[in-house]
């Protein structure tokens, strides 16, 4: 058959990238068992409910047939009166039930897309942190806002509109087996060209459909970026090669748009040829019955109607079932996290003391490479640690480590003698927390976003953490206080205002070890001098590890440990290392002028 090939492979297209797994079909198998044993008896009423509805969307074809078969035989009572009645219940018990289908089956759906939705999330969450700062948010958030839309009219309808049409096609051929055996094989006469016509599509649409939204995303991604750095753009005269990188995004796509509907062209028509198939079938060879003799006129009506209705399940199974083939790229996107070894930890392992100690760690982001070689430091509780070096010299890096967001290759990382790795992630939490430069507000009050921190806490902590930050003064400033909406489309926050929203549930979460990385680096320096000071009354007694970016941080720190090349070439006190004339002393006297 000729046809449109699938486009070429494009040797400029990235071929790894540092991304969450997609699920394995074994996985997404699993999850499929798991989901339907969780709704099992919903899924087994949906069953009984149909099952009524189709025996009563038969009750037409058979009184008809009944009532052909009566004048046939020439009989003088036809019972009209009787035969209209029975037609009638009928139809209102068969319209009862069908809105039963629908209602249960929408319910069905939306119930087993809230449980999909929740656990993609809670296994998330639940991922270890290195594996979400590997593979970045913008993964996480396309796979629960993109791959969940796609997934919303799979779940709400072709899960329950497929189960209800294998249901009404096997009911159908039970029907027409029982009123006339003899067109049961009729038919099979069709199955042939159905089967071949469904093989051949369904071997090459999956594969079809992820190319297809790969494609997608490729252009929005190209728009995206070009909108983005329009400014950049435009300054350097790319416009003409962003434009042709669209172009080439867009022609790829349309590409595999055209592929699979080239794909369904050639379905579609198998499909009606198969219902044509079915009832010239049961007609002819059911005509040759009758005149035979072994089966008579009304049978041969009834089994012609059964036949008829056949029509609308297979091609509702074929739809949706096509639709699934959609959906079942989203949904392995969604179920991969479940290959990831969860971060559960040892609820044994707990820390006895407060100290934080890197015995002979080492750490790479790639096998082979490492950013940290042979690190030992100890931070004896309530010290005041700062990291300091150029630029990729791996402080940021050791900073996670200490913070237990990472694992190291080898050595160890504890805290009160219990390794960071071997903790429950909740349990690490409630010890040691990070704060970097990255921060999110959530829609909603400003109150809801400061409780992510402590649900208990009252608004007289909430007030004093703000002021903690030097928050208070525009917070008092808003007109609904606390009670402000804030995030996306409430009250527009500035980056400044954001990370200090950031650093006061810091503040309300209270841990013993801090590690800052940045974490006022979106205020002007003379704010984030000022907010550093009000922090460190705030912060007095407990232990606080910063990654020094500017060196008056290093300035008013206990202990300053300089990394350069993935080491700790020196560690000691501000005034110790510049009488020393090394490292630190260099960077101090450039950086002070």
């Amino acid at each position: 058959m000729i046809g449109v090939a699938p486009p070429a492979y494009d040797p400029a297209a990235p071929t790894t990238a540092h991304t969450l797994p997609v699920g394995a079909p074994t996985t997404v198998r699993a999850y499929v068992a798991e989901l339907f044993q969780r709704h099992r008896r919903a899924f087994l009423l949906l069953v009984a409910v149909n099952t009524v509805a189709v025996v009563a969307s038969m009750a037409g074809p058979w009184l008809l047939g009944d009532l052909v078969e009566r004048v046939s035989d020439g009989a003088r009572e036809l019972r009209l009166e009787l035969t209209a009645g029975l037609f009638v219940l009928a139809l209102l018990v068969q319209a009862f039930f069908v809105r039963q289908v629908r209602l249960r089956g929408a319910m069905l759906g939306e119930r087993m897309l809230a449980d999909l939705r929740e656990d993609f999330l809670v296994r998330s969450v639940g991922l270890p942190p290195g594996v979400l700062e590997r593979a970045g948010t913008g993964d996480l958030l396309s796979r629960i806002t993109t791959d969940i839309d796609r997934l919303a009219n799979a779940m709400r309808e072709a899960v329950p509109q497929l189960a209800i049409g294998v249901v009404w096609a096997a009911l159908l051929l039970g029907g027409l087996v029982v009123t006339a055996p003899p067109l049961g094989a009729a038919v099979l006469l069709a199955v042939p060209l159905l089967v071949a016509g469904c093989r051949w599509y369904f071997r090459r649409a999956p594969a079809a459909y992820r190319s297809e939204a790969a494609g997608y995303a490729a252009v929005a991604a190209a728009l995206a970026e070009t909108v983005d750095a329009g400014r950049t753009v435009e300054a350097h005269r790319l416009g003409h090669r962003r434009v042709e990188l669209s172009d080439q995004r867009i022609r790829e796509w349309t590409a595999w748009e055209r592929y699979t509907l080239w794909l369904r062209s050639v379905l579609f028509p198998v499909i009606n040829v198969t219902h044509v198939t079915v009832l010239a079938s049961v007609l002819m060879i059911g005509g040759v019955f009758v005149l035979q003799g072994w089966i008579g006129v009304g049978q041969l009506t009834t089994g012609a109607l059964i036949a008829q209705m056949l029509v609308d399940p297979v091609g509702l199974i074929l739809r949706w079932y096509d639709e699934l083939q959609v959906a079942q790229v989203s949904l392995a996107r969604l179920v991969g996290v479940r290959d990831i070894e969860a971060a559960d930890g040892d609820a044994s392992v707990a820390p006895d003391g407060r100290d934080v100690r890197a015995d002979k760690v080492r750490f790479g982001y790639r096998e082979g490479v490492d950013v940290l070689r042979e690190v030992s430091l100890g931070v004896a509780p309530g010290t005041r640690l700062a990291l300091v070096g150029p630029s990729g010299a791996g402080k940021s890096t050791l900073g996670r480590l200490l913070a237990g967001i990472y694992a190291p290759r080898d050595g160890r990382i504890t805290l009160g003698g219990a390794e960071l790795s071997r903790m429950p992630a909740e349990r690490v939490r409630s010890h040691v927390a990070l704060v970097n430069q990255e921060h999110h507000v959530f829609v909603g009050s400003l109150r809801d976003n400061l409780r992510l921190a402590r649900a208990d806490a009252d608004d007289a902590e909430l007030w004093a953490a703000l002021g903690a930050v030097d928050a208070d003064d525009w917070a008092r400033a808003l007109d609904d206080g606390l009670d402000t909406e804030v995030g996306s489309g409430g009250f527009a926050l500035t980056p400044a205002q954001a990370q200090q929203i950031a650093l006061a549930r810091l503040v309300l979460a209270d841990p013993h070890t801090l590690v800052l990385d940045e974490a006022t680096s979106l205020l002007d320096p003379r704010a984030a001098r000022h907010l550093e000071r009000s922090l460190a009354r705030v912060l007095d007694g407990r232990t606080v590890i910063a990654i020094a970016h500017r060196l008056h941080t290093a300035h008013d720190a206990d202990v300053i440990a300089v990394v350069e090349n993935g080491r700790i070439t020196e560690l000691g006190s501000h005034d110790d290392l510049v009488s020393a004339d090394g490292a630190y002393a260099a960077l101090w006297r450039s950086w002070h002028g």
